[in-house]
């Protein structure tokens, strides 16, 4: 018995610095980090800033490079569905309350908060409400599910919403989205669409892009979507790279941590992963 309890104990030291696939295990997120949905580094922050998914607690959390809970922020806003994060270069951060799983929600929005309350415990948001352009009926007929979203991210004062098919047959189209990155109430602009594969496994989870505007990429459970050379925000029309996990979990974050390295987060499922990644592509 007292083997048994040792072992359970150092287990999660041991894991750390393991690979799992490509992955370098980096962390072991802390429980209140279970349902993790998006991470962010933010210009000027020491902090890897997280969210959790719909459900949970409005909270901000800023976490240490060692998976800490260093900084905690109560926002007055609900948390319908917060799937994803980023910032702007003057440090605000963004969070997508745009989960829509029957996409019949009416009610999408994007929270704002402004850096100022990244030092206190509490903070306002301000809200860039929006509805996508092609959608008619909420919730529309079986094949036309597109409207679900759990990645975005800012660039040059615009926000980027990558939707995700629940159309069966379909779960690997995503198309993108332009909404201004400015409270307000908005028509999202469709101004891409791209297919990732037919499998449900490649639902577009998380996106980020480089600080330098020249790479973009894209989450999901199967694999990492890398775009290059492409002119302004047509992302789906320069380089694809394709990069596939052979160890499978629920991969719901991805963040840059330099131009050619990303931290990757995955829910904890059963006693198992909840992890913060380090990945080269």
């Amino acid at each position: 018995m007292i083997k048994k309890i040792l072992f359970l104990f150092i287990l999660p030291f041991n894991i750390i610095g393991q690979n799992y696939d490509t992955l370098k295990v980096i962390a072991d997120l802390p429980s209140d980090l279970n349902e993790v949905s998006g991470i962010e580094l933010v210009e000027k922050s020491k902090y890897y800033w997280m969210i959790n998914d719909g459900g949970n607690k409005s909270k901000l959390f800023g976490l240490s490079e060692k998976g800490k809970i260093k900084k905690e922020i109560d926002l007055d806003a609900k948390n319908h569905d917060w799937e994803d994060l980023t910032s702007d270069s003057e440090g605000n951060i963004y969070i997508g309350d745009f989960g829509n799983n029957k996409s019949s929600r009416q009610n999408l929005q994007i929270l704002k908060v402004e850096r100022k309350y990244l030092s206190k415990k509490k903070a306002r948001v301000s809200k860039i409400k929006f509805s996508y352009e092609d959608q008619k009926l909420f919730p529309p007929k079986k094949g036309h599910l597109f409207y679900d979203a759990e990645a975005f991210f800012y660039f040059k004062n615009n926000l980027y919403v990558f939707t995700k098919s629940r159309v069966k047959g379909s779960p690997g189209i995503t198309s993108v989205y332009k909404i201004p990155a400015i409270q307000g109430t908005y028509i999202a602009k469709k101004i891409g669409e791209y297919e990732n594969c037919s499998q449900i496994d490649c639902w577009i989870t998380s996106a980020d892009i480089t600080n330098d505007g020249k790479k973009v990429v894209l989450l999901s459970q199967k694999n990492i979507l890398v775009f290059s050379d492409f002119t302004k925000d047509n992302f789906f029309g320069g380089t694809i790279k394709k990069i596939p996990f052979k160890y499978y979990s629920q991969k719901e974050s991805i963040a840059f941590k330099d131009l050619n390295t990303v931290l990757i987060c995955d829910e904890k499922s059963h006693g198992k992963e909840g992890f913060l990644y380090e990945h080269k592509i």
